[in-house]
């Protein structure tokens, strides 16, 4: 298959959707040869900032010489975003000849492997062709049944935990928590972010149960980091023990260095000094958006530019957005799973319009004199960073 081809085919897959469970995974795996098996891996889940986490501890480890391949979800505008070997996407043609040999594995199952079945076994035989001493791996959604978790670690690390994904992992934090807490595997440190108490009970018991070294990061790391927000601080330091946790003894400077270095867009993304990109999703993440807007832009009050997925919540992120927006302009995402966003004007009390078309949004906002903030979905994010001249978008995806 072309490079063409062997997307399209790919996409085709969304159709069978969310199937949680490793058995396809490991079967893929299998017939790659089982790459992950050469690997070093840093297994990342959590709700809030598994991107940014793997930014970092990507960015330090290229700093400090080791080859390493990165794999993240969603793309924001082209597919191949998923897939990096030291910072670089994988080619067209690597891609294209993977999906091939996926595609001919498979053609005969019974049950076909999902989009992001698919991904996950590309990426790590991409890594093991390409000579990766350490591969940072980022879970889909959960944890437990993610695709993801047919790896063996050298280090779990977890992330802030909030509500997401509930139909799938649950409506409670514990619930959710428990769902993540399945890549602490025995005998393998596991290090997190600071976690509610009933949340840190979740993976102080898991912990327990399979044996697993367990910490938890008390302090914000104190020097710079290259995204914005006091949260991020919290993540370097998390990057930083995962690290250490794994035996790395990553020279100081090129710890400093990695960290105020890393680059992940979409996070409080600037493509102006008045327009910011962010992917928050959940009332979490907006809380955590809002708190970047005020340390960073101060008093002045942002359009919004919102749009989300329907299975978001989304009263929860516009109760966080009121407390900084002047206005919204509501859009649809270019998603299957996109929220009808007529529906959004009873959360607010805001001043609002409702829009067909990004663009359309984007044209009216120019009678603004503020700020411009867009956020709701990484999808959205995707489109507006391919809008403003980042690249063309390969494409809607489901994880």
């Amino acid at each position: 298959m072309t490079y063409q081809e062997a997307l399209a085919w790919l996409y085709s897959t969304q159709q069978f959707g969310i199937k949680l469970g490793l058995e396809n995974t490991l079967r893929l795996l299998a017939g790659l040869g089982d790459p992950q098996d050469v690997l070093k891996i840093f297994h990342v889940a959590g709700t809030n900032g598994k991107g940014s986490v793997c930014a970092m501890l990507d960015s330090v480890l290229r700093r400090a010489g080791h080859p390493t391949g990165l794999y993240t979800s969603p793309h924001l505008v082209d597919f191949r975003e998923r897939i990096r070997v030291d910072g670089t996407m994988i080619s067209k043609a690597d891609a294209a000849s993977g999906l091939t040999r996926v595609r001919e594995l498979s053609a005969n199952w019974d049950h076909v492997p999902t989009f992001f079945e698919i991904c996950t076994a590309l990426a790590l035989r991409h890594f093991a062709d390409a000579g990766c001493e350490y591969v940072v791996l980022e879970t889909g959604m959960g944890g437990r049944l993610d695709a993801t978790n047919a790896v063996e670690p050298i280090v779990s690390v977890l992330t802030p935990i909030g509500f997401d994904h509930m139909e799938w992992l649950g409506d409670t934090l514990a619930k959710i928590a428990g769902e993540k807490a399945g890549i602490i595997k025995p005998g393998v440190p596991a290090v997190s972010a600071p976690q509610l108490p009933e949340t840190r009970e979740v993976f102080l018991n898991r912990a327990r149960q399979v044996g697993s070294p367990m910490t938890f990061v008390e302090e914000p790391w104190p020097g710079a980091v290259g995204l914005a927000g006091s949260h991020q601080k919290w993540n370097a330091a998390l990057a930083a023990t995962a690290l250490s946790l794994a035996g790395l003894e990553i020279p100081p400077d090129h710890l400093a260095a990695g960290l105020s270095a890393v680059v992940w867009p979409g996070r409080f993304h600037r493509l102006g000094p008045k327009i910011i990109v962010d992917g928050a999703h959940n009332p979490h993440a907006m809380e955590r958006l809002v708190d970047t807007w005020r340390s960073e832009m101060g008093d002045l009050r942002p359009l919004v530019i919102f749009g989300a997925l329907r299975d978001k919540d989304v009263p929860g992120m516009l109760r966080q957005l009121d407390m900084i927006a002047a206005a919204y302009h509501f859009v649809p995402v270019q998603s299957a799973r996109g929220a009808d966003p007529s529906t959004f004007a009873e959360w607010t009390e805001r001043p609002h319009r409702l829009f067909e078309t990004l663009e359309a949004a984007v044209r009216a906002a120019g009678n603004f004199d503020g700020p411009l903030l867009f956020t709701g979905s990484l999808f959205l994010a995707g489109e507006v960073l391919a809008f403003f001249g980042e690249g063309n978008r390969d494409g809607p995806c489901s994880v």
